[in-house]
């Protein structure tokens, strides 16, 4: 019997964008969108089983082969730098990671950044030749620059209420962020009979939704 695809999928916002695209694709959605508990739901046929995780754990699962494939946002990847394959931007949870800052203040020369995202923050001001003093924070990252923490952040930015709401202003883009596929190099090439055509309905079907 063949064993299984594994596909590792973040629970949370960005699953729900994910159903009509698998949908699209002409895959068995059913598993993800069932209201259970269950971590591990395999399709009727067996051919794939989905594994839920937190978002940030997607790529640790797929690096070390516990999941062959899995969904995963362009800044984690960016900041954690795992060791895998990226065959396909699937098109979704499409927002930018920004540098922001209270509205109308004169940002000094050694700023103080928080951010959830140390190492792309560093890299963006280093690449800059600013020397920032980088402050990693986990949540709440608009509090930051309130209160006297930090003079600036580095965050993600769908719709820019939160900072607007806060005071906030984008002062610019680091990089644009979408939702990416991702995969275990290993399974890639030792079950490339089995993904390569499921990469290439996901492509198909997100090259669809574009139209």
């Amino acid at each position: 019997m063949t064993k299984p695809l594994t596909i590792a999928v973040p629970k949370g916002r960005i699953l729900k964008d994910l159903i009509p695209l698998v949908r699209r694709a002409g895959l068995d959605s059913t598993p993800l969108e069932e209201n259970d508990r269950r971590l591990v739901r395999p399709t009727a046929d067996g051919a794939f089983r989905y594994v839920f995780l937190k978002p940030d754990d997607v790529p640790t699962y797929v690096e070390y082969g516990a999941a062959d494939l899995g969904v995963s946002g362009r800044d984690t990847l960016l900041e954690r730098r795992h060791d895998l394959y990226t065959p396909l931007d699937l098109g979704i949870g499409r927002c930018r990671l920004v540098v922001a800052g209270p509205e109308d203040t004169e940002v000094p020369d050694l700023p103080r950044v928080a951010t959830k995202y140390p190492r792309i923050a560093g890299d963006h001001f280093a690449s800059k030749g600013v020397v920032a003093e980088i402050i990693p924070v986990h949540g709440s990252v608009e509090l930051a620059p309130l209160v006297g923490l930090s003079h600036l952040i580095v965050d993600i930015v769908e719709t820019g209420s939160t900072l607007r709401e806060n005071r906030l202003e984008v002062l610019e883009t680091v990089t644009e962020v979408s939702t990416q596929l991702i995969a275990n190099r290993a399974s890639y090439k030792l079950r490339s009979d089995v993904i390569r055509p499921l990469v290439e309905r996901l492509r198909a079907a997100t090259a669809g939704a574009g139209r």
